[in-house]
Formats: C-alpha cells, sequence, structure tokens
C-alpha cells in the first residue's frame, strides 16, 4: 500500500512529532510509511501476538475505523450544521481516545521495538495528557469551553483512583494532532498485520 497521502497529511504536524513524540525529522516526514514499515517486519509471531489480544478480529477493527472515516468525510460536507459539528466531536473523540488504544496502541507499545515510530507514537499516546484526554471522555467527564475553541476536561494526574479529579484544558490544534496521530498509527498498522 502506499501511504503518500497520509504522509503528507501528518506533515503538517512534522515539528510536533519531532519535539512532542521524539521522532526523527525522517519518520516525521513519512510517518505512516514508517510505521507501516515497523509493523510489517515485525515477526509473525509478534504479529500473531497483536491479531490476538483482542478478541475482535483486526480486519474487523479496520473495517469499524474505515467505517468511521466514511462518517466523517459524510459529515465534513454538512456546513454550520452543530448537531453534526458535536456528534463529529463525540465519534471521533471515542474512535481516538478510548477504541485505539485498548484495541491497537497498548499492544504496539508492548511489541514493537525501542526507537520506532510505532512504539514512540504509542507511548505518546499513552501517556499523559492524552491518557488523562482519554479517561475523561471515557468517564463523560468534559464539556466544551464556551466559546468551542477547547475542551475542557476533568482527569487524574497519576493512577491513583483517590487523587482527586483536576481541570485540564485541551486546544483544538492540540486535539487535532492528537486525533491525526491516533488514526495515522491505527491504519499504518491495522493494515499491516
Amino acid at each position: 500500500m502506499n501511504w503518500q497521502h497520509l504522509d503528507s497529511q501528518m506533515k503538517v504536524f512534522a515539528a510536533r512529532l519531532t519535539s512532542e513524540v521524539k521522532l526523527t525529522p525522517e519518520m516525521a516526514e513519512k510517518l505512516a510509511t514508517t510505521i507501516a514499515a515497523d509493523v510489517r517486519f515485525l515477526s509473525s509471531e509478534q504479529k500473531a501476538e497483536i491479531r490476538t489480544a483482542s478478541p475482535v478480529p483486526l480486519q474487523d477493527r479496520l473495517a469499524e475505523l474505515q467505517a468511521f472515516q466514511g462518517w466523517m468525510d459524510q459529515a465534513h460536507t454538512v456546513r454550520n450544521n452543530p448537531f453534526v459539528t458535536r456528534a463529529q466531536v463525540l465519534s471521533q473523540n471515542y474512535i481516538c481516545f478510548v477504541y485505539l488504544p485498548g484495541a491497537c496502541f497498548s499492544v504496539l507499545l508492548k511489541i514493537c521495538p525501542s526507537g520506532s515510530a510505532a512504539k514512540k507514537c504509542a507511548q505518546f499516546l499513552s501517556n499523559n495528557p492524552v491518557r488523562a484526554f482519554r479517561n475523561a471522555v471515557a468517564h463523560a467527564n468534559w464539556i466544551y469551553r464556551a466559546d468551542f475553541g477547547a475542551i475542557i476536561y476533568w482527569a487524574r494526574k497519576g493512577s491513583d483512583p483517590n487523587e482527586p479529579l483536576q481541570q485540564f484544558e485541551v486546544e483544538q490544534n492540540d486535539l487535532l494532532f492528537w486525533q491525526a496521530v491516533s488514526r495515522c498509527v491505527a491504519y499504518a498498522a491495522y493494515s499491516n498485520i
């Protein structure tokens, strides 16, 4: 599969990919291609471990991701409709931050070699602040900021369940970056297992 289209979409985030995800400039320039190669060159045993990490077959997960993309493409054709926009936010946040971490990122984090783009992206998507946002989405602890330019959410900084929830904000540009990385990793990984 040719990953040029997704690579070019991700290039706009190259500076953030190098500074926040700690990718090399070469990895950031061709992120989808690099992740696809990381996964394609795993051993057959490692790929089998990824396939059996969940009771849901990977082809079904990929089909769900493709259906989600179809929904997003349809939703983008509707302009100035707050109902559609909010449905987009809900579905995209669920797919990117609840569905994919458990189904994809945790197993890539475990299996991919250190230093690989796949592992670094999976680590980024599994750590705070993305992890905290994921928990807020999963537990319905979020609202839109009054100007709709950010999402305010409540989460724990650590993993202690007795720790009080704290308020955070994720700006639209940060959320778009996290979502883009999430979807890129999933497409490139699922398509090469």
